[in-house]
């Protein structure tokens, strides 16, 4: 700190500012994709008011893929900023094993936003040891948006599919009907984890065996689920029902939900709240005209008919650096990060919604009229347990999609894939 500069006779209220500006701890953050560093941004001025601390937005590289690569070198190298997140529930095992994130659990749990919570994001954010090591401010509710003006104009049914067997038979009405595209359920190994946590995920969690995670920690990746979600991708794919060629290049969801979705040349497809705003919305590149009227959605059916699935998981899933210079801070900003007016920045900008049930009382979150039902109906939503190895369950599953994209193997092959992709990376003792 530097005092001698100082005229004579200044201020002690200027002094004071001086001094308190040189000592304010400064909390580094790891941000990505413009819209997500603008809620940031417009949250961090009273965040810096009220802990006395100085932010600094670190920008990470965009897609997600890249992101998460980056993250981890700087962790591995000790440079990583105070405070990051996770781009799926999953990830977050694998960094708590390494030794990267810092147990947060009293912080969370005396913290007064504790309360209002949904109890999903508590057990969400919650490892099977009790602990807490992220707190998933946001959530991603995730189901199939179609297109009601083309199926009214076809004259075909939006009733909710009641089973796999109801939504397949739609899917093949439509393409009889109108010639488009059924469905989009994300595949291939350029998609990244979005093959497995906007599509595989949410069909696995609706059959007999859905869920992966043993009560040992190990990996079950021989159910029969698994299976049946791999051999309707294989239905989809051989009866020409879903998009191929966009899969296999560099950005596969560009073409699919940015082009042929708005024009109506791809009739349905999985995604979360936020493409109501991000992806369609008035603001975004391809905007759909009266996007909540023309756009409706179905929740995922269950396999056998016996109801249907909302799924939710984790956005902006906060975490502090374990090897940061102070973590005590880092996790008071963590905390206001995940109080009511950020998560309803991060609402307005992408869509997903607020983990807490005192957001729905929010002015400017009720001015989002597409987004207040879904956190209404979040709470009942179903989850995908998550463990160590997940990642590597994540990435084979993209392999497995890619090979029935490419028509290479069947549904006991791609799964076989999946398996032989785990076990390589696990080891035998990991995956049953």
């Amino acid at each position: 700190m530097k005092f001698a500069m100082l005229r004579t006779g200044c201020s002690l209220a200027i002094l004071a500012l001086a001094i308190g500006s040189a000592s304010a701890a400064t909390i580094r953050i790891a941000e990505h994709r413009q819209a997500r560093i603008d809620a940031l941004n417009a949250s961090i001025p009273a965040i810096e008011a009220k802990l006395g601390v100085d932010i600094e937005v670190v920008e990470y590289p965009a897609p997600e893929k890249d992101y998460f690569s980056k993250l981890l070198t700087e962790l591995g190298a000790g440079n990583a900023p105070d405070l990051f997140t996770a781009n799926n529930d999953a990830d977050v095992p694998d960094l708590v094993a390494a030794g990267y994130v810092a147990d947060i659990t009293a912080a969370v749990q005396s913290w007064d936003g504790y309360p209002e919570l949904l109890d999903v994001v508590k057990r969400l954010s919650t490892m099977p040891d009790g602990k807490m090591y992220q707190l998933d401010s946001m959530l991603s509710v995730s189901q199939i948006y179609y297109r009601r003006d083309v199926l009214d104009a076809a004259g075909i049914s939006t009733d909710q599919p009641k089973s796999w067997a109801e939504l397949l038979d739609r899917v093949r009405e439509i393409k009889a009907k109108t010639g488009k595209y059924g469905l989009l359920l994300p595949a291939g190994t350029t998609w990244g984890g979005g093959a497995f946590y906007e599509g595989v995920m949410l069909m696995l969690v609706g059959t007999s065996t859905p869920q992966i995670l043993n009560a040992d920690g190990t990996l079950d990746l021989t159910g029969e689920g698994i299976a049946d979600v791999l051999d309707f991708y294989k239905t989809l794919i051989d009866e020409d029902l879903m998009p191929i060629d966009p899969l296999l290049g560099p950005e596969p969801w560009v073409i699919p939900k940015y082009e042929m979705f708005p024009a109506g040349e791809l009739v349905a497809t999985t995604c979360g709240s936020w493409c109501y705003i991000y992806d369609w919305g008035p603001e975004s590149k391809n905007p759909i005209p009266d996007v909540t009227d023309a756009v409706g959605t179905w929740a995922v059916p269950n396999e056998d008919g016996s109801g249907s699935t909302v799924t939710v998981g984790g956005q902006s899933i906060w975490m502090v650096n374990a090897k940061g210079a102070d973590t005590e801070m880092a996790t008071k900003v963590l905390l206001e990060l995940s109080a009511v007016q950020p998560t309803v920045e991060y609402a307005k900008r992408l869509g997903n919604i607020p983990a807490r049930r005192d957001a729905l009382d929010n002015a400017d979150f009720q001015a989002l009229p597409e987004l207040v039902p879904v956190l209404q109906n979040a709470e009942s939503g179903t989850y995908l347990q998550s463990g160590e190895g997940f990642s590597a369950v994540s990435e084979g599953f993209a392999r497995a999609t890619e090979a029935l994209l490419r028509k290479e193997t069947d549904a006991a092959g791609a799964q076989q894939i999946l398996i032989d992709y785990t076990r390589n990376l696990l080891g035998d003792e990991m995956v049953k």
